[in-house]
């Protein structure tokens, strides 16, 4: 029954999401909003909806380690797994500079973000400054690409294009919103409920299926946006679309939930799993801050290669050769 709910939950999840998100592109159509507000916003939301919707069911639950994994993992996991399948499918190229500023802005918020779990819980003060932070990025993100598309911008609004199937009427957007927000909701229920009924039917830690299972599942909505723009070749946006979702994660999603109930980060998470997702954000550095032009195949094997990895690190056993 437990894997029935886990997997219940990941297709309610993924079709929620993506039906959620055709139904906001709709709705900021109706009101005019440009494909760049709509790339940089709705989208980035729209793909991080899953890990929000379940790190706050879970928190909600008593269960801030499932949280805390769910956040944490979806971003290694975004990295190394999606931008790995997405460069093997298609070479990713893209314009040097063109995400410096968003790749500085995620190396400063994935630092911000482990400085203040150092202290084993993520409080109403920190959730403040991380959203603070979030706002901060999003406010000097519109202004600036308002007084002209640069490439940044370019990218933000091919996510837009990458989407079908958007409604075009109101009857129908309200619909699409209802039945999406409906999935998200009941799926990330369902997916909470099978993820620790494994986690005690297995004696694991909720952390260790929140950086696994739960992660790789909430992950998903990335993992087709990329593939989709790959087959596209349009490859340079899954690199912009995984920016900004792992922005989102980890100083959006961690700073709401907070604010309607702490979290409690979990000694391993502290100690191992947030220095891998900071290695896996200086992996991708050259590519946004840096000269390089293109992330091949040889790459991205090595991505993926990374992160079958730290799954089997994770399967070893690694928390026990950790302090507690």
């Amino acid at each position: 029954m437990m894997y029935f709910l886990v997997v219940a939950g990941f297709v309610l999840l993924l079709v929620g999401a993506e039906i959620m998100l055709r139904g906001a592109i709709g709705l900021a159509d109706k009101f005019g909003i440009s494909k760049l507000v709509v790339g940089m916003t709705v989208i980035a939301f729209g793909t991080s909806a899953p890990e929000l919707l379940v790190s706050l069911n879970a928190a909600l639950a008593g269960s801030s380690g499932l949280a805390i994994g769910n956040v944490v993992g979806s971003n290694v996991a975004n990295i190394l797994l999606v931008l790995g399948v997405a460069g093997l499918l298609m070479p990713i190229a893209n314009e040097p500079g063109a995400l410096k500023r968003d790749g500085w802005m995620l190396l400063a918020g994935t630092g911000l973000f482990m400085a203040l779990s150092i202290r084993g819980q993520i409080d109403l003060m920190a959730g403040l400054i991380l959203l603070a932070y979030f706002i901060g990025f999003l406010t000097y993100t519109y202004l600036r690409e308002k007084q002209g598309i640069d490439a940044a911008g370019e990218m933000y609004e091919h996510e837009v294009d990458d989407v079908d199937g958007v409604p075009d009427n109101l009857l129908k957007i309200i619909v699409y919103l209802l039945i999406g927000f409906t999935g998200l909701i009941y799926g990330a229920d369902l997916l909470v409920e099978g993820g620790v009924a494994i986690a005690r039917n297995f004696g694991v830690s909720e952390a260790v299926i929140g950086l696994t299972v739960i992660a790789f599942g909430t992950s998903l909505p990335e993992l087709a946006a990329s593939i989709v723009a790959a087959i596209r070749k349009h490859a340079d946006v899954a690199v912009g679309n995984v920016v900004g979702s792992n922005i989102f994660n980890v100083v959006g999603i961690v700073g709401v939930v907070s604010l309607v109930t702490p979290m409690d980060v979990p000694a391993r998470v502290i100690n191992f799993d947030n220095w891998i997702m900071l290695a896996a954000t200086l992996i991708l550095m050259p590519y946004m801050i840096g000269r390089r032009e293109r992330l091949g195949r040889v790459e991205a094997f090595l991505f993926l290669a990374a992160y079958l990895i730290y799954i089997a690190a994770i399967g070893y056993g690694v928390e026990r050769l950790l302090p507690a």
